[in-house]
């Protein structure tokens, strides 16, 4: 499960921002995951496709800003991500990354 919410364009298709908890399972910050799709379901069905199997969104407690929304709307992918911010008041200096970066996995020690 994951906070998160989402914002409905003018054109009629959404963008879904989830917080989710860090993929290493070191105690680590979690991530910001922006989805950019035609509906909530889709954008849903498109992480849960990537491996994401347990990513529901329930309620609109964390919509996407306008920023978020410009920066997922520019991306060729529609799928981006970033470590999230500790508190609110935090300032993010990280760029986004696209999903693929998220889901790459470490080497396997030689």
């Amino acid at each position: 499960m994951a906070a998160g919410g989402f914002c409905k364009l003018p054109n009629g298709m959404v963008v879904v921002a989830l917080n989710l908890p860090s993929p290493a399972a070191d105690g680590s910050t979690g991530v910001r995951v922006l989805v950019h799709a035609q509906n909530r379901a889709r954008a849903l069905t498109r992480l849960r496709n990537l491996g994401m199997r347990a990513v529901y969104l329930r309620g609109n407690a964390a919509p996407p800003t306008p920023d978020e929304i410009t920066a997922v709307l520019h991306h060729p992918d529609g799928l981006i991500w970033r470590t999230s911010p500790d508190s609110a008041v935090t300032v993010v200096t990280e760029l986004w990354h696209p999903i693929r970066a998220l889901l790459r996995r470490p080497a396997a020690p030689a």
